[in-house]
């Protein structure tokens, strides 16, 4: 009699369960290492991968953090550069301002030379056009040319350096 699947034959059982401890002594034996090699070879690998990453980050920290000193250190050079030009800038106009006021004095002072040798020689020709209009004047009154005279005589000469010492007493 036949009792279904529910209430087995002894035979039927023990076949059941050698068939079953034989294949769990496959599996166990066979199967069970592969998988749990497998398994450990993953979790080192991700135990490697993250000894990896924490490698990775830590490195990209220092980089990160060595960017930011030389990017410190590129800005205090570029302050320092601006401050030697400013301080360059400042003395090269300090030395145009020099030199434009030596060529200013110098130009000044050739100027002042120019006009004391053009009011000398001003005063020369205007002594030597009053001295002829004094001769001719002085000629008109006498009646008689006196240009000769005037030309060899010391009169003339004297008048005028008492005239000059005259008005540079004023």
């Amino acid at each position: 009699m036949n009792l279904g699947p529910l209430e087995p034959k002894a035979v039927d059982l023990v076949i059941a369960v050698v068939c079953f401890s034989l294949v769990f002594g496959i599996l166990a034996k066979v199967l069970l290492p592969r998988i749990s090699r497998t398994l450990a070879e993953r979790e080192d690998a991700i135990a490697g991968n993250n000894e990896r990453a924490e490698a990775t980050r830590i490195e990209a920290e220092r980089i990160h953090d060595e960017y930011k000193h030389e990017l410190a250190e590129a800005y205090r050079e570029i302050a320092h550069t601006r401050q030697e030009a400013s301080e360059q800038g400042a003395l090269i106009i300090a030395a145009a301002r020099d030199e434009g006021a030596r060529r200013r004095d110098a130009l000044v002072a050739a100027a002042h030379a120019q006009i004391e040798v053009d009011r000398t020689l001003a005063a020369a020709a205007l002594n030597e056009s009053v001295r002829r209009l004094a001769v001719e004047l002085a000629s008109r009154i006498v009646g008689e040319p006196l240009e000769d005279f005037a030309d060899r005589s010391e009169i003339v000469d004297r008048y005028f350096d008492e005239l000059e010492a005259d008005s540079s007493v004023r």
